[in-house]
C-alpha cells in the first residue's frame, strides 16, 4: 500500500508495479483521484496552466486507486476517512508537506502550496479591481515565483513581496539577479521585515501595517500528523523517523518516501522539500520494501542533488546549479533560456514518474567535502521549491 500520491507515491507505485514481482499487488490511497503537479500551482494560480492530471493517466495498469483518506496506521493496517480498514503487508508511507500554520490570522491568506488553496487564490486574482494590492508572504521560491507569475499575469494589479530576504540560501550574487528581475517584473520588495500576523485587510509586520485586498502565504511548509496520530516514531517537526534505507525505526513494515519522512542525517540532512529529493526517495522506497518482500537487507539512501530552477514568469527564468549536497556552484544563469530548461525539467519529471521502473538518480554527496552547516540550514528552512 502507498498513502499519498504526490512525486513520491506515484514514482513508489509504478516502481513497484514495474518489478512484475508475482503476488505482489499495488494500492494507491490518495484524497483525490488527481494528481497535483505541485511546482505549477503558481501557474495555476494565477491562471497560466493547470497543476492537475488524473492520477489514471500517471500509475501503471496493474495499480490499484482507492480515493480516501487515511486516518490512522496500524501494525498491518490502516482506517479510512470513510469507515472502511484496509489491511497491507507492506505500506510506503508518502504523505508529502503543505503550507505551515502558525502566525496569527494565517487563515486571513491565500495558501498556494495545495490545490484547494491555488484554486482559492485563483478566484480571488480574477476578481480584483485595478490597483488592487496584493502582498505575497515569504522569499523562498515559492514567494519568488509566484511574485513573478502574478505580477506579470496582472499588471493592473500592485504585487508586494514581504519577508526578511529573498533567495537567503542562494550567493549574493545570484539574490541581486533574482531581485532585479523581480522589480523588472512590477514586484515591490519589502525586505528586512518579518510579518507577525495577518488580518482580512493587510498584513502587520515588525515594522509597521502593510494593506493588502489579497494575502497570499508562501512560507515554510509543514507535514500532515499522520504519523504522530499513529503512534509511529516521529522527529520534532512531525516527520517520519526512518532509518539509512527508508525504513521506520522500530517497524520494518512501514518505509518513508517523501517531504514527510526524515532519514538520518548522515543521508538525508542536505534534503529539502522538493520533488527533486521526493522522486528518488519515492524510487528508493519502492527498491526497499521489494527487498525487504525478498528478505533481503535494502541498501542505503544516497541521493545528490543538482541545483534549483526558478520559474519568473513564463518567459524569464533562473538556473542555480548545486553541488551535490545542495550548496551552490559559481554557476547560474538566467533569461530565456533558463525559462525553456525549466519548463523542460518539469515536462520531463512527469514522463519520469510514469516510466519509474528505469528511473535513475544522482548518487550522494561524498564525506570528505560536507555542506557548511549555515548553508545546509538556510537551503532547509528558507527553500520553498518544488523543483
Amino acid at each position: 500500500m502507498v498513502v499519498g500520491a504526490g512525486y513520491a507515491g506515484v514514482v513508489a507505485a509504478n516502481r513497484l508495479a514495474s518489478a512484475g514481482r508475482p503476488g505482489v499487488t499495488v494500492t494507491v490511497v490518495n484524497p483525490r483521484p488527481e494528481f497535483v503537479e505541485r511546482v505549477r500551482l503558481h501557474e495555476h494560480a494565477a491562471g497560466v496552466s493547470e497543476a492537475v492530471r488524473p492520477l489514471r493517466e500517471l500509475l501503471r495498469g496493474g495499480v490499484r486507486l482507492r480515493v480516501a483518506t487515511v486516518e490512522t496506521v496500524a501494525e498491518r493496517s490502516v482506517r479510512l476517512d470513510d469507515g472502511d480498514a484496509l489491511e497491507f503487508d507492506y505500506l510506503l508511507y508518502a504523505v508529502g508537506s503543505t503550507t505551515a500554520h502558525g502566525t496569527a490570522g494565517r487563515e486571513h491568506a491565500y495558501g498556494i502550496a495545495d490545490l484547494d488553496g491555488a484554486e482559492s487564490l485563483r478566484t480571488r486574482l480574477r476578481s480584483l479591481a485595478a490597483g488592487a494590492r496584493v502582498v505575497i508572504v515569504g522569499g523562498g521560491l515559492t514567494g519568488i515565483e509566484s511574485a513573478a507569475e502574478i505580477a506579470y499575469s496582472y499588471p493592473s494589479l500592485t504585487v508586494e513581496l514581504v519577508s526578511p530576504s529573498v533567495a537567503a540560501w542562494l550567493p549574493a550574487s545570484s539574490r541581486a539577479r533574482i531581485q532585479r528581475k523581480l522589480v523588472n517584473a512590477g514586484v515591490v520588495l519589502r525586505t528586512g521585515v518579518r510579518v507577525t500576523g495577518v488580518r482580512p485587510d493587510g498584513v502587520q509586520t515588525d515594522a509597521g501595517w502593510v494593506p493588502s485586498e489579497c494575502t497570499v502565504w508562501a512560507g515554510s511548509f509543514e507535514v500532515p500528523d499522520l504519523a504522530l496520530r499513529s503512534g509511529l516514531p516521529v522527529t520534532a517537526d512531525g516527520r517520519l523517523r526512518t532509518d539509512d534505507a527508508l525504513v521506520c525505526v522500530g517497524h520494518e513494515r512501514i518505509v518513508g518516501a517523501g517531504d514527510a519522512v526524515a532519514p538520518p542525517e548522515g543521508v538525508g540532512s542536505h534534503l529539502r522539500m522538493s520533488c527533486q529529493a521526493a522522486m528518488p526517495m519515492g524510487a528508493h522506497g519502492a527498491d526497499t520494501v521489494l527487498a525487504l518482500i525478498r528478505g533481503e537487507r535494502p541498501a542505503p539512501l544516497s541521493i545528490g542533488m543538482a541545483g534549483q530552477g526558478i520559474s519568473l514568469g513564463r518567459r524569464d527564468g533562473f538556473i542555480q546549479a548545486a553541488h551535490r549536497d545542495d550548496t551552490p556552484r559559481d554557476l547560474a544563469f538566467s533569461g530565456r533560456a533558463a525559462a525553456v530548461l525549466k519548463e523542460r525539467v518539469c515536462r520531463f519529471t512527469v514522463a519520469s514518474m510514469r516510466h519509474a521502473g528505469t528511473y535513475r538518480w544522482l548518487s550522494g554527496p561524498t564525506p570528505t567535502t560536507p555542506a557548511p552547516a549555515a548553508s545546509r540550514t538556510q537551503a532547509q528552512t528558507q527553500s520553498q521549491a518544488q523543483s
